[in-house]
């Protein structure tokens, strides 16, 4: 899928706003359907192919203040080679960075298929004016990023301003262009499956190519419920437009048992389509090194401790 470019895909205002208005999600019936997808499970001879492909959906990432080139280093060794030792073991989808260390972090993945992603317009609070957030990615994307996250405008969104949340994503993603936009909702702060379903077709229709669960930054981060509003809210765009966007889920996923349950949930929901790191992504690190041990475990039969793996 190539990226949603913004005058193809960015609706009129009034058919945005019929579409969040119409936003009702029965919750009974949707953790009925989350519940039972998470009875399903992937035959054995299955399970490494499925244990791989998260592998290819994972983003690392590094978002602190003592981010260094030396851990950028780390981090991107381990992205293109999780595991040294198995060369069957894929490369992840991307690393993610603060925009200041772009320029470092795509000079280190050279001669590899691993996409350098930033995180920008002051994530993760966004509480700055629209100028410094188009600066912001203006400079990451100058400094070589191949993915923009953005977070939207929740003090917009929360006080009922949905215009100007879509307004700042249209702005956003021109600036972008065709390098891929990724924007996190922040569904711990949204509350409700509805408000989930409203961010989720503003932020779509206003031209973003992912939308993202959480910045990864509150307690409160995925839930296969929130990802099962933005994955109904993703065919209904399609439906619409005849454009298919992605969907990142990030924050609380830690082992290989839960990412398989969102890989059913996709898979059944959606179809194989969006079964691949261009329509779906895990933004979680500490995943990959239980994926890996599960990996490990099935070609040997024997659990690997977890220093095996190198750090990112």
């Amino acid at each position: 899928m190539g990226n949603i470019k913004i005058s193809d895909v960015s609706m009129q205002w009034s058919n945005v706003l019929e579409m969040v208005y119409e936003s009702r999600i029965d919750s009974v019936g949707l953790n009925e359907r989350v519940n039972s997808l998470a009875t399903r499970s992937i035959k054995k001879d299955s399970k490494l192919e499925a244990l791989n492909m998260i592998v290819t959906m994972c983003d690392l990432t590094t978002l602190e203040g003592e981010d260094t080139e030396g851990k950028i280093s780390q981090m991107v060794a381990k992205a293109i080679k999780p595991n040294p030792l198995d060369t069957s073991v894929p490369s992840v989808a991307a690393v993610c960075v603060y925009p200041s260390l772009v320029t470092i972090a795509k000079e280190k993945v050279q001669n590899s298929n691993v996409k350098v992603a930033a995180v920008s317009s002051y994530f993760p609070s966004g509480q700055v004016p629209m100028e410094s957030k188009l600066l912001d990615t203006k400079y990451a994307i100058d400094s070589g990023a191949d993915e923009i996250d953005i977070v939207i405008n929740r003090k917009a969104f929360l006080e009922g301003d949905y215009r100007k949340v879509y307004d700042e994503i249209v702005a956003l993603k021109e600036v972008c262009q065709d390098v891929h936009l990724k924007t996190i909702l922040e569904v711990g702060d949204l509350k409700t499956y509805e408000n989930i379903r409203k961010a989720s077709l503003i932020s779509l229709a206003a031209g973003s190519d992912f939308i993202k669960t959480s910045t990864g930054k509150l307690s409160i981060g995925s839930s296969r419920q929130a990802c099962y509003v933005m994955l109904k809210s993703v065919l209904d765009f399609e439906s619409l437009t005849g454009v298919k966007a992605g969907i990142k889920v990030a924050g609380g996923i830690r082992d290989a048992k839960d990412a398989i349950r969102y890989l059913v949930m996709i898979n059944e929901e959606m179809g194989s389509d969006w079964l691949n790191p261009e329509l779906f992504r895990f933004g979680a690190s500490s995943l990959l090194d239980d994926v890996l041990k599960q990996i490990k475990k099935l070609k040997t039969g024997a659990y690997q401790a977890g220093y095996y793996f190198p750090r990112g």
